[in-house]
């Protein structure tokens, strides 16, 4: 038996669908479904039903279903009992929001290579809705979002969540202390719309009565550093990202009370029973991620 064509439809059924599977699997849609279409043939029996558009699984298709998970399965022990699953170069689909490409991400990114040289990496920068639809729709391996992506398969960690903070020009804002009063006619910088932050910002307003007069957002962690370094307004921005990005010291972090909440950090991957790698690489950024945390310097918050 084939295992290409069963590992072909293992992730049909996973990510139920033929299209994504075969996103997942960079193959065409024809040659995917000519994967399962061989398969069915060699058991003699229709795993499929395609009497429409909607996904279903035969009778035979659920009872193969277990089949197909314990063989990949098997063929990973094998492929690790021989001694071949270290020589397999294996390439990791690997998504993040700004915040944690900032921080963290790249640290881990560097050591992942040193500790694994068949690795080879497609990195993409989204916001957390993009993310979670892509975790799900198979085209992403591993993620790391403001919220934890949910579908079958899919398993989540959450992470430390990111200390936020507002900064400002360094120049240019030196009181001892903010309140909201203070910035509400300033120009604030913020993520994208309907994002954690953005809604706890105006939240944060709204319990203090008030209404900001203009609220930037934007998914640049980037572009907001340098604008509040220009002066063009404050912006709310994780602690980790700012201290990293910040080496001219252009920025202040400003005393700001009540203080920002944190911003909620997770990691999704799917589970592939052909392969542990996933897994052992999700471990190691979560080990590099904790270690960095801890070596972080306990700096206060520079007063202005």
């Amino acid at each position: 038996m084939n295992l290409r064509f069963v590992e072909a439809f293992y992730w049909v059924v996973t990510l139920k669908s033929v299209t994504r599977a075969a996103e997942k699997l960079c193959l065409t849609q024809s040659a995917m479904s000519s994967r399962v279409a061989a398969l069915e043939e060699e058991l003699g029996v229709l795993l499929l039903d395609r009497r429409d558009r909607r996904f279903r699984l035969t009778v035979a298709g659920t009872r193969f279903a277990a089949y197909a998970e314990r063989l990949l399965e098997m063929q990973r022990e094998i492929r690790l009992e021989m001694g071949a699953a270290q020589r397999q170069a294996v390439s990791l689909r690997l998504g993040t929001i700004d915040s944690v490409l900032h921080a963290w991400l790249i640290p881990a990114v560097e050591r992942l290579r040193r500790e694994h040289e068949g690795l080879e990496f497609e990195l993409s920068v989204e916001t957390t809705p993009v993310l979670l639809e892509q975790a799900r729709r198979g085209t992403l391996d591993l993620i790391f979002a403001a919220q934890p992506a949910v579908a079958d398969g899919l398993r989540s960690r959450a992470l430390a969540p990111m200390e936020m903070v507002l900064v400002g020009q360094a120049g240019r804002h030196r009181k001892a202390r903010y309140t909201p009063q203070d910035i509400v006619d300033l120009d604030l910088l913020t993520f994208q719309r309907g994002s954690q932050p953005h809604v706890d910002l105006l939240d944060l307003f709204r319990q203090a009565g008030l209404e900001p007069r203009r609220v930037h957002t934007m998914s640049s962690i980037s572009a907001m550093k340098q604008l509040a370094a220009s002066g063009f307004g404050v912006a709310t921005l994780p602690r980790a990202a700012v201290e990293k990005l910040d080496a001219e010291g252009g920025l202040r972090m400003l005393r700001f009370a009540p203080a920002l909440k944190p911003l909620p950090i997770h990691a999704s991957w799917r589970a592939d029973p052909g392969s542990r790698v996933i897994e052992t690489v999700a471990e190691a950024v979560f080990e590099s991620i904790a270690q960095q945390q801890q070596s972080a310097p306990r700096r206060k918050a520079r007063a202005v």
